[in-house]
């Protein structure tokens, strides 16, 4: 890992904080029913949760760009009103993020869901206040990919450099983001995607649970030290 010294860390929300499968599923039926197609592979639907919406109606359904990007509306229909509510906090994240203010870390969030509904999700949870700064796709999809997300959160944070920033997420898509984006990725093994796919796309580390997490970021950075 080549972090010399992490001074902020980014939050995944989607399976690295919440399980939020329940909304995001019930909702993507939603979509599709909406179309008169019918999905009872929930191995597809758990596909959802991660990427862009749009992205994924045309990979898995074949939309055409305009479809997809209609189904994300429909989607929201439903998602915006009920499905938003429909997910966990996982246990420990609350310590875990006091811990990590504690050693004197910025907290921030870096989703593909929108910015709005991450602040409405933490809020829920009576954690917002914890985070430094929410940063989120748009609703025109102008900003939706990990890689874009991060770089509005550097925009924001422009005080520190790309060394003293990771991410922590549970997908593909946030450790190739992450790479693409100039910044460490620490995958966790309890959300929604292949920790092997990850270490392949680049992520430094691995945790297993929410609550190691403080605790590896101390040995990764003291490990860093003895190297340098």
């Amino acid at each position: 890992m080549e972090t010399k010294e992490i001074k902020a860390v980014l939050f995944d929300l989607d399976g690295t904080l919440i399980d939020s499968s329940e909304g995001i599923i019930k909702s993507v039926r939603y979509a599709l029913s909406y179309y008169g197609m019918e999905e009872t592979d929930t191995d597809k639907l758990y596909q959802f949760i991660g990427p862009p919406l749009s992205d994924s109606f045309q990979k898995i359904y074949g939309f055409s760009r305009e479809q997809a990007v209609e189904a994300v509306e429909v989607y929201r229909q439903r998602y915006n009103k009920t499905g938003i509510f429909e997910c966990r906090l996982y246990p420990g994240v609350e310590e875990c993020i006091r811990t990590l203010r504690k050693q004197g870390l910025r907290i921030g969030m870096a989703s593909s869901k929108p910015e709005q509904s991450c602040r409405r999700i933490l809020e829920h949870f009576g954690i917002l206040s914890l985070f430094d700064e929410v940063v989120g796709a748009t609703f025109d999809g102008t900003r939706d990919r990990k890689e874009d997300v991060l770089r509005e959160a550097f925009r924001r944070w422009e005080d520190l450099s790309l060394s003293q920033m990771c991410l922590i997420g549970d997908t593909v898509y946030d450790a190739a983001g992450a790479a693409a984006a100039g910044i460490d990725c620490i995958a966790v093994t309890y959300g929604f995607g292949d920790v092997e796919q990850m270490k392949q796309a680049g992520a430094a580390a691995v945790c297993e649970q929410i609550c190691q997490l403080p605790q590896l970021i101390q040995a990764l950075e003291a490990a860093e030290k003895e190297q340098g």
